[in-house]
């Protein structure tokens, strides 16, 4: 039996080209500041190694991979915790580990961990009466909230949503009683209301209640359609004067701070042009459109949901990346899939998608 099918082809082939995009554009990267001066190539040994643990993924037999999640989560907890005492600090952030010049981001380990665990849990349940489903529950809530709070400590508030992201995707394919998701809603809207009119009528009692940091990190996402972002400007600028195939290699439109993470969608446009953007949409449209119509014929339930976190935190990560960079969305370390230079992400997204294509491929879970 062969381990890829023909029809893999609609996801290989825009992947491949959102990798060249990515290369290109980390070429010229080099011309932003001396800290990207390496990272063409770095990002050449991260494709490469995703794409080889990818193809390793498809010979192994996965069928107790859930069973050991339990083991991943509490390896992802102790690098979380350890990132705290002996993290590498970047822009005021404590968010990566190092070992010999390799850095690791424990953060993005845990969207992989956390996925695996929830479900894993959520469908072994026994859900006989409403005090099963609220043990079941407060394990969720719990099991999120832990990696969530060591997070919030480095500060990486893009991963708590991502985590967000899957304890909700795995409450809504529970199929609870409409109470609880009823007194969820409720639950949040009060305290979302709660925060705002805090910060808007009682900034002092809300700084002590959240600590200056995350209070000046809240003030920043509400307030970022005053339009002084200099990183927002220069994007927008950038995107605005560009051409239809930009200015090509070894040259730059214009300097954008963290072109080549949160930025790149405006930077890759400045370098390739329009063109450069209107592929990169339309490659994440077809890899799409391939996954959810793929996982739409899982027959395993369990493997259907974990897939779903996924795909769900993949494309939040498209329109909210994108959204930002053309300011329709406040500024947040979302970086773009497969483009946005970063070893531990790469990783982390081919092994998610490494793993869903194995569930697609295999005829124990498809029909």
């Amino acid at each position: 039996m062969k381990t890829l099918k023909k029809d893999n082809l609609f996801l290989f082939i825009p992947l491949l080209i959102l990798t060249l995009i990515s290369l290109l554009n980390m070429y010229n990267a080099k011309l932003i500041s001396n800290i990207y001066v390496n990272v063409f190539f770095k990002q050449i040994i991260w494709f490469i190694f995703g794409y080889l643990i990818f193809f390793i993924i498809q010979k192994l037999k996965l069928h107790n991979i859930f069973k050991y999640s339990k083991y991943l989560y509490l390896i992802s907890l102790i690098l979380l915790i350890l990132v705290l005492f002996i993290g590498d600090s970047t822009n005021g952030a404590r968010c990566w580990l190092s070992f010999k010049g390799i850095s690791l981001q424990p953060s993005e380990l845990m969207k992989l961990s956390l996925a695996l665990f929830l479900v894993n849990i959520s469908k072994n349940a026994r859900l006989n009466s409403l005090k099963d489903e609220f043990i079941l529950l407060i394990k969720l809530f719990m099991i999120t909230i832990i990696p969530s709070l060591l997070v919030f400590l480095e500060p990486d508030t893009g991963a708590i949503i991502n985590y967000l992201i899957i304890l909700l995707v795995v409450i809504l394919s529970l199929k609870l009683n409409k109470w609880w998701y009823i007194t969820f809603f409720t639950i949040l809207f009060f305290l979302l209301g709660s925060f705002f009119i805090l910060y808007f009528f009682y900034q002092p009692i809300l700084i002590k209640l959240i600590g200056t940091s995350f209070f000046y990190r809240m003030d920043r996402l509400i307030n970022f359609a005053t339009g002084n972002s200099y990183q927002l400007t220069q994007a927008l600028i950038t995107i605005g004067s560009s051409s239809l195939l930009g200015v090509g290699l070894n040259k730059i439109l214009l300097y954008i701070p963290e072109a080549p993470t949160d930025f790149f969608f405006a930077f890759s446009i400045g370098n390739f042009g329009l063109f450069s953007g209107l592929l990169i949409l339309l490659c994440f449209f077809i890899i799409d459109i391939y996954l959810l119509y793929k996982l739409s014929h899982l027959q395993n339930n369990k493997i259907k949901i974990f897939s779903f976190t996924y795909v769900s935190i993949f494309i939040f990560h498209q329109v909210y990346n994108i959204a930002m960079n053309l300011g329709l969305l406040p500024i947040m370390g979302i970086p773009l899939p497969f483009l946005s230079y970063g070893g531990t992400n790469t990783i982390i997204n081919f092994i998610f998608i490494g793993l869903i294509i194995k569930f697609i491929n295999s005829k124990k879970y498809a029909k």
